[in-house]
């Protein structure tokens, strides 16, 4: 009997490590800017912690703020915010980093935790100068900044404001489901860029350029 409960003693001490040891590796230093919706400016940049398990997303910024994001349906990338609000992963940054679109707030996670070089300011274009050339990020707008020539559509019936869209030079590409919202790319005819439109309850919540081509990918 006393061998029995030294055995258990010592499988639990080894499971003990081996869960401490998952989370460990589950759980990385990275840098988080944070946009308000809308914005191009960061409201808030700095240190941060971002873990993964089982699909569920969890981010801890220096200041005490935490997202959890729990994956949900059959396409990945899109969640629930811990406030139940629909949220997604968006390409963009490449091997540097990933970006999370929540219902009121965008979240740029860099895997380099280390201050930028020649930050200057935060309004974004970091991650498009990490990701490209300098020019592309002079040229292209940052992730996360209102499309001005559709930004009178906001608030506007998704089935009523979709001709005027493609009146104004934009094709649409893709829808993505989530929950009762839906994300739709759609490109820019002029300079091709991608654009993402959040519709909820049959009407555009917000209209802003993507962090790059790839979300406009079929």
């Amino acid at each position: 009997m006393k061998y029995i409960y030294s055995f258990l003693s010592v499988a639990l001490a080894i499971a003990s490590v081996g869960v401490t040891a998952i989370a460990k590796a589950d759980t990385v230093n990275a840098r988080c800017d944070v946009y308000a919706k809308g914005q191009d400016r960061a409201k808030s940049s700095g240190s941060c912690t971002f873990s993964q398990r089982q699909g569920a997303v969890g981010i801890q910024l220096q200041n005490g703020k935490r997202y959890d994001l729990r994956p949900v349906g059959s396409n990945p990338g899109n969640y629930r915010d811990q406030n139940g609000k629909a949220a997604y992963r968006q390409a963009g940054l490449g091997d540097k980093g990933q970006i999370y679109r929540l219902a009121n707030e965008s979240i740029f996670v860099y895997w380099d935790a280390a201050p930028y070089s020649n930050q200057g300011n935060t309004s974004g274009n970091q991650g498009n100068t990490m990701g490209g050339s300098s020019m592309a990020a002079k040229s292209q707008p940052a992730a996360g900044t209102t499309v001005s020539r559709l930004n009178d559509l906001v608030g506007a019936r998704a089935g009523q404001a979709e001709n005027a869209i493609k009146q104004r030079g934009y094709r649409f590409v893709k829808a993505s489901p989530s929950g009762n919202s839906v994300y739709s790319q759609w490109l820019e005819g002029k300079t091709n860029y991608c654009v993402t439109i959040l519709t909820e309850e049959g009407r555009y919540q917000s209209i802003v350029y993507a962090g790059g081509s790839a979300d406009c990918a079929k």
